[in-house]
C-alpha cells in the first residue's frame, strides 16, 4: 500500500505489527456514548414531555402507550450503543493510531501520527471525553462508514473521532507525546461539550 494513504480499511492493518510499540489500547464508555452519540438523554427527556402532555389531557392509556414506546425506544439505543462499543477498539502506537470498527461491517481505519494535522477534544464531564483528529493528507472513509466513530457535522472531509474515552486527558497527553516523535500537531484545548476550532500550527500546546 502506498503511504500516500493515511487512513485504509485493509484488515491487516487493524493488528499492530511485531516491531510496533503499543502505547494505549481503549474502548468507549457505553454510558458516554449512548448519551452523546445516541442521544438517550435527549430521546428520554422527549418521550417524558409526551407523557406529561397526555396526562395532562387526562389521556392515562395515551401515557401509557407512549411510556411504552419509550421504553421499547431507549433499549434499541442501548442495544445499538453496546453493540458500538463491543466491536471498537482503539489502538495507539507509536506509529499510528488504529480505529477497529463496524457494527455492520468491520473496518480497520489507520492513521499514521505524521499525518495527524490537528487534535480536537471534547470533555464529556467526569473524566470522559471525545478526540477528534484531523488528517493533513490521504483519504478518508465516508462519515456514514465512519459513524459513530466521525465527528459531527463534518460530512466534506470526514474526521475520524475517538468517542466516549475514560480519563480522556490521559489519552490526549499520550497522542501528543506519541505524535511528537514524528511531527507538532495543533491541540485543541478541551471546552465544556464542544471543541476547539483550530488551524493546524507549526508549534504544540498541551491538553489542559
Amino acid at each position: 500500500m502506498s503511504n500516500q494513504h493515511s487512513m485504509s480499511q485493509i484488515p491487516t492493518l487493524g493488528t499492530p505489527q511485531s516491531d510496533e510499540k503499543i502505547v494505549w489500547q481503549g474502548k468507549p464508555d457505553l454510558g458516554t456514548l449512548a448519551r452523546t452519540a445516541f442521544h438517550t438523554r435527549a430521546v428520554g427527556a422527549y418521550f417524558l414531555v409526551l407523557i406529561a402532555i397526555a396526562l395532562a389531557l387526562g389521556s392515562i392509556g395515551g401515557a401509557l402507550l407512549t411510556g411504552l414506546a419509550g421504553l421499547v425506544t431507549m433499549g434499541l439505543l442501548y442495544s445499538f450503543a453496546w453493540l458500538a462499543r463491543r466491536t471498537t477498539t482503539y489502538i495507539l502506537t507509536d506509529r499510528r493510531l488504529i480505529l477497529n470498527i463496524g457494527m455492520a461491517i468491520e473496518k480497520s481505519v489507520n492513521l499514521p501520527l505524521k499525518r495527524i494535522g490537528a487534535a480536537h477534544l471534547t470533555d464529556r464531564g467526569a473524566g470522559f471525553g471525545d478526540i477528534a483528529l484531523e488528517p493533513t493528507e490521504g483519504r478518508s472513509l465516508g462519515y456514514a462508514m465512519l459513524w459513530p466513530h466521525a465527528r459531527p457535522l463534518r460530512f466534506a472531509r470526514p474526521q475520524p473521532m475517538l468517542r466516549a474515552l475514560p480519563d480522556v486527558a490521559e489519552v490526549a497527553r499520550k497522542l501528543a507525546e506519541a505524535t511528537a516523535a514524528h511531527r507538532d500537531i495543533a491541540l485543541a484545548e478541551p471546552h465544556d461539550r464542544k471543541s476547539s476550532e483550530r488551524a493546524p500550527t507549526g508549534g504544540k500546546e498541551a491538553l489542559a
